[in-house]
């Protein structure tokens, strides 16, 4: 089993003592280190390269949200878990792609739910002589205040609208600000097809292929009336995934 590394950052000692001690509890959880501060914390993260960082964010100095902010510059980012006494700071917890928003004060459950989420975002897969990390390809979208975890299979098509990427389910639309380069690079082992420059498709979604004009098409899938338009250069290479 992999071990899952962690750093806890936290100014109040009484705090960071007590998510230390629940995380202790999972025989796959390695603490690697501990900060009492955003500052302190930077170079723990650099030299120890975790897994999942879990961060207070009301903090003197540097705040867990610049802590969070900061990291996203590192060559491998690790998991955020923001874990505070204050919910108001769930939507801009989401901005900064953390994987979840604990409060205070922690109990097992709440943790154990964090655990699944970390532990669907690091799947190993052993072979004989290596191991593979696999990241989720579930997506972290906004709704209301709330942050929503959405399955690949609940998409049926994603596109572009000005800086914003739209993602569409039969029958909810949601937003995020992550490029549609990268959500297709994290939906790559899922039947997601780039029809054009600005959509990406559910196949497995798709209900009709309509001729259009030029040797482009458009395609309709469930749940909606749009059509959605294939450019001629995707047109052979969509065919042949629906083997028609």
């Amino acid at each position: 089993m992999k071990r899952i590394r962690v750093v806890v950052v936290d100014d109040e000692p009484y705090s960071r003592d007590e998510i230390l001690f629940l995380l202790g509890k999972y025989q796959e959880v390695e603490i690697v280190g501990e900060a009492e501060s955003g500052e302190k914390a930077l170079g723990v993260i650099m030299r120890k390269s975790p897994d999942v960082v879990f961060i207070d964010i009301e903090m003197p100095q540097m705040s867990g949200m610049e802590l969070a902010h900061s990291l996203k510059s590192m060559k491998k980012v690790p998991l955020i878990v923001f874990a505070t006494a204050y919910p108001d700071y769930a939507a801009k917890a989401f901005r900064v792609q953390a994987l979840d928003y604990i409060l205070k004060p922690f109990d097992e459950e709440q943790l154990e739910e964090t655990m699944l989420l970390v532990k669907d975002r690091l799947i190993v897969k052993e072979a004989p002589n290596e191991k593979i990390v696999v990241s989720s390809a579930r997506l972290a979208v906004e709704d209301e205040g709330k942050i929503v975890y959405l399955s690949p299979n609940e998409i049926t098509y994603l596109f572009r609208e000005e800086r914003e990427t739209m993602i569409r389910t039969t029958d909810s639309q949601y937003s995020m600000k992550m490029p549609l380069k990268d959500i297709e690079m994290k939906l790559k082992n899922h039947p997601f097809f780039r029809t054009h420059k600005s959509y990406l498709v559910n196949i497995d979604r798709i209900e009709e292929l309509i001729p259009w004009f030029n040797g482009a098409y458009q395609v309709k899938v469930e749940g909606s009336n749009e059509e959605i338009p294939v450019s001629r250069n995707y047109v052979k290479a969509l065919r042949e995934r629906l083997e028609l």
